[in-house]
């Protein structure tokens, strides 16, 4: 059977968003059943995720001109609520997070921007992008129709708004914003939250609409998105998977195309081929998809301690733009020639009739007419084996798993699975860290109950209560025995990440959950003292929780706790929230001087502070440090957190989740710059590398 759809030349039912722009931009920008229309012109626009506080200022120019390079046309970003205004009221936009900064540099490159104001985003983001304050607001109900996060969803999208216009950046203003989303994925969750859920989406999509940005409005895998707003898909399938627009007024967008996906400690990665994207991208295309969004294109890094649970320090490293702003190939050239077949034909396949038919079993032809000489077609092979079709009397060889693109229905100007460029990236050891000598280090103090302050006569949760001001958290008891047993087991309940148990200041053992599961118990046998014994938890998060309904109802830390089968969980405990270290800040210059470093030795002991300082490599390759053999900790790069290392939770192969730590160039000084970690288990830093990295081709 022929199926026939019909985009005339005219589109009458367009959905018309008055928003007059000028300058390099100029125009307005719609939408209609076909695609978005920017400055009067239908568009078939390729974009790519690139997220400001993941890379340095000083890395945007390169990465966006490589994006463009690319074939790209939209940089889309989130907008990160918890980067933006970390304590209520107070609203950082300085360095990384200096968003106007890279929507200009956008701007001055010639591309367009898709603005994800959210404010929850997800993205492996820790708290889901959420700011940790907001779960102290009472009475608040995250992402439902509640009248606390309402008011305060509102106030920030509105900031956010208000800071772009200020700025002239949206389209309307002659900026390069062409189109904003409000929430993320709700679809996932709305369920949970039943008539609550639906009230909360139709005000979502009524408030974000009445902020007057000019342009159009998405909301992503949200098949009920109101009108105006355009539903959209986000996936690896979306040619497939995809319900479709739910008015047939409204574009087939697709804002997330996962390049791969994220990568958590324990994890194996995740690799996405660039024949599978390229297939998936040219199959949402012939089905009149008409707006693309690889996430990531650049994944960059989760410095500090932006990921969420579990998440890699490294982001989407396996993207056609790599962690470091390098060309990952065959993936950014494969799908460069991909935007590029398209782009040849797209007039014809915005106002042509289109028409699919079968050509096999599972063989198929999408061709686009819109005149006598004005043709395109789209041949899929959808087997696991090469064939052969004729199409219109020609015979055409179909390679395994592909489509491919005829932009004049005669000649082959791309297939999917055919790559021609490939690259090798490798690493460079630049300088060993092997001289003790020029290490320092510095022993963690291990409170006991008496050196505590914050009391409480039971276990507390750890995201309440630390505030996610620090990974860190004691949890301390003590209790009398007159006839210890040497047979003593303890017994902890932890609601996650991860527990180091401490026994009058000695180490007894550790454990951890995972990604899939982060609660766990950890079991030790006890050698007590006669008399006072002293116990410490170090319970420590690796990133919050970023996803699920009533995300303010997520615990971590210790929940209960047992000794010989005694449950000590609602007695006296000490609390002391951070490590001495961090309320200093010994990680930086002035820091550093308020405690007394000494002598690096032979063996190391768990919650040690290791300091040194070093030149920067000359050139311009990426700089990273080899932490292979350290065990759990984070790294700061004089006075900057590069993120969390965690090379002891190997994956099933045997290996480390992530054994590289990108340094950026900005970072650094051309001399005498202060490396500072602090190594949770065991480590070796004279076995720790600087390395440089570097691209070989084939």
């Amino acid at each position: 059977m022929v199926k026939v759809w019909w985009w005339r030349r005219c589109f009458p039912l367009a959905f018309i968003l008055t928003a007059f722009i000028g300058g390099a931009y100029g125009g307005n920008v719609t939408y209609d059943g076909r695609s978005l229309i920017v400055d009067g012109q239908h568009r078939i626009l390729f974009s790519g995720s690139i997220h400001y506080p993941r890379s340095t200022p000083q890395m945007w120019p390169n990465l966006i001109a490589k994006a463009k390079e690319g074939g790209l046309d939209v940089i889309q970003t989130y907008v990160f609520w918890n980067l933006h205004e970390p304590q209520q009221g107070q609203y950082n936009f300085r360095g990384r997070h200096n968003i106007v900064r890279f929507i200009k540099e956008i701007q001055a490159q010639g591309l367009y921007v898709t603005l994800r104001i959210g404010p929850y985003i997800e993205s492996e983001c820790t708290y889901g992008g959420l700011p940790i304050w907001l779960h102290d607001i009472p009475g608040i109900v995250f992402r439902s129709d509640n009248e606390q996060f309402k008011f305060h969803m509102q106030r920030f999208a509105a900031r956010i708004v208000n800071v772009m216009k200020s700025a002239n950046l949206y389209a309307s203003q002659g900026g390069p914003i062409i189109l904003s989303q409000i929430e993320n994925e709700y679809g996932n969750v709305e369920g949970a939250f039943h008539e609550k859920g639906l009230s909360y989406i139709r005000w979502a999509a009524q408030m974000a609409v009445g902020l007057q940005t000019g342009v159009p409005w998405v909301m992503c895998k949200q098949d009920n998105a109101p009108d105006p707003v355009i539903n959209t898909c986000n996936g690896m399938q979306c040619g497939t998977t995809f319900k479709g627009p739910n008015s047939p007024n409204k574009p087939s967008l697709w804002t997330e195309n996962w390049t791969s996906f994220y990568q958590v400690f324990g994890g194996v990665p995740y690799i996405r081929s660039a024949e599978d994207i390229a297939y998936n991208v040219a199959l949402f295309i012939a089905k009149r998809g008409s707006y693309v969004n690889y996430y990531m294109y650049h994944g960059g890094t989760n410095f500090d301690r932006i990921a969420s649970a579990f998440v890699t320090t490294s982001y989407y490293d396996e993207a056609p733009l790599d962690e470091y702003g390098l060309v990952r190939q065959p993936k950014w050239g494969h799908l460069k020639e991909l935007h590029a077949a398209i782009k040849s034909c797209s007039k014809t396949l915005l106002y042509g009739t289109q028409t699919s038919f079968s050509l096999g079993s599972r063989q198929n032809a999408y061709v686009f007419k819109s005149s006598s000489t004005e043709c395109a077609a789209f041949l899929e092979n959808n087997e696991d084996r090469s064939v052969t079709i004729q199409f219109q009397n020609i015979p055409y060889q179909l390679p395994p798993k592909s489509i491919s693109i005829l932009p004049d229905c005669k000649s082959v100007a791309f297939n999917t699975a055919k790559v021609r460029t490939k690259n090798d990236r490798s690493m460079k050891s630049y300088l060993q860290f092997n001289s003790a000598e020029k290490w320092k280090v510095y022993k963690e103090a291990i409170p006991s109950f008496d050196d505590t302050t914050l009391r409480a006569n039971t276990l507390l949760d750890q995201i309440s209560t630390a505030k996610d001001t620090s990974d860190y958290m004691w949890y301390t008891f003590r209790f009398n025995d007159n006839s210890p047993d040497a047979q003593s087991i303890l017994s902890a309940h932890s609601q996650g990440h991860v527990l180091h148990t401490f026994i009058n200041g000695n180490l007894v053992g550790s454990a951890h959950g995972s990604h899939r599961n982060a609660s766990f118990v950890m079991e030790n046998k006890l050698n007590l003292i006669k008399g006072m014994n002293n116990i410490s938890f170090l319970s420590a998060t690796v990133g919050l929780p970023n996803s699920g309904a009533y995300l303010e109802h997520k615990i971590a830390g210790l929940s209960r706790v047992k000794v010989q089968g005694r449950d000590f969980t609602n007695q006296a405990w000490g609390y002391q929230v951070g490590l001495l270290g961090e309320k200093l800040q010994i990680y930086t210059a002035s820091g550093s001087s308020k405690v007394q470093w000494e002598r690096f030795q032979s063996s190391t002991k768990p919650l040690t502070w290791y300091k040194t300082t070093f030149d920067a490599p000359e050139g311009n390759d990426p700089i990273v440090l080899n932490l292979d053999s350290m065990g759990k900790g984070y790294t700061w790069i004089n006075g900057q957190g590069i993120g969390r290392y965690w090379v002891s939770f190997q994956t099933p192969r045997g290996t480390p989740s992530q054994k590289w730590y990108h340094i950026p160039r900005s970072l650094l000084k051309s001399t005498g710059n202060l490396l500072v970690l602090l190594e949770e288990e065991t480590g070796n830093p004279l076995a720790i590398t600087l390395d440089t990295v570097y691209i070989t081709s084939q």
